[in-house]
């Protein structure tokens, strides 16, 4: 008789081994999931709400001392069958985010390129030339190929009321570099002093490329052009920021004031694209901090 019982409790213990080496498999086959899920929707939102997306079939909260291990295999079951769902359904939504950006990106340069070859010109002019006399000035010198160097006229001074202003406007001395330079370079373009301001940031984005403010600089430096009115240089360093660094704090900002660099360039279909970049990449801005400035250009770019 008693061995009798101690085949049994043998065998019942063989038989419920393999349950719960599936348990076992399927548990890791859900955390390995979660994981990969969570990658993915830092890629889809990567200044987003940071909120993990939960599965839409939720194994029961309900708590049963008669729950067998069949029962928990098939809600595990469930459970991977939801989560590899929507893996897949992030994934395609990266992969179409990328091929936005990277059209995107495409007619980004293409502007840019015919910009520079509207307003390029030669580095020399062609001047006719004379025969010179005794008593004329030292004729100009030619280069090689013949054609005459010419020099401006004359060099623009420095206004001496706008050197004093500038030097009114107080610099930060706190011992970091960084952060007194975009200080600095933030009250310049706080006081209409733009080139000042550009001259400034440029120096502390080459300094600190990989800083963790570097974000801000790169969005102020675009700004700092955008309100001198040159907003072809701005739609080149707003998109270098968010290329660069699109989970910086300023990212979501850079594209918003890409769209009105682009508007102002009279490419509407390109701003709408940015700021639709916007909405997806970055809902929580989008609807928060940025939600009545992106209402007002994309009114402004007559954006669908």
């Amino acid at each position: 008789m008693y061995f009798r019982r101690v085949i049994l409790g043998c065998a019942a213990i063989a038989l419920s081994i393999p349950a719960i080496a599936q348990d076992a498999n399927i548990d890791g086959r859900v955390g390995k999931l979660e994981k990969e899920m969570r990658a993915v929707q830092r890629q889809v939102f990567p200044n987003g709400a940071g909120k993990f997306i939960e599965p839409d079939i939720q194994s029961p909260t309900t708590t049963s001392t008669t729950t067998s291990s069949t029962t928990a295999t098939v809600d595990l079951t469930a459970r991977v069958d939801a989560l590899e769902a929507q893996l897949a359904a992030l994934t395609g939504q990266v992969e179409l985010q990328g091929n936005n950006m990277r059209g995107l990106e495409g007619r980004l340069k293409a502007i840019e390129t015919q910009l520079e070859a509207r307003t390029a010109s030669p580095v020399e002019t062609i001047v006719p030339t004379a025969t010179p006399t005794a008593a004329s000035a030292p004729a100009t010198p030619k280069s090689k190929s013949g054609v005459v160097a010419t020099k401006s006229a004359s060099v623009a001074k420095p206004n001496p009321a706008r050197v004093a202003a500038v030097a009114a406007i107080e610099r930060p001395i706190s011992g970091d570099v960084f952060e007194d330079g975009y200080n600095y370079g933030f009250r310049l373009w706080e006081a209409k002093f733009y080139p000042e301001s550009q001259a400034i940031l440029e120096e502390i984005v080459a300094k600190f490329p990989k800083h963790k403010r570097a974000s801000y600089a790169r969005n102020l430096l675009g700004r700092a052009w955008l309100d001198d009115k040159k907003p072809a240089t701005a739609v080149k360093v707003f998109y270098e920021n968010y290329k660069a660094d699109p989970r910086g704090d300023r990212a979501p900002d850079s594209l918003l004031f890409l769209g009105s660099a682009l508007t102002d360039l009279g490419k509407a279909a390109e701003a709408c694209e940015a700021f639709g970049e916007l909405t997806k990449s970055y809902p929580d801005a989008a609807n928060g901090r940025l939600a009545e400035r992106l209402t007002s250009s994309k009114t402004r770019a007559k954006c669908k």
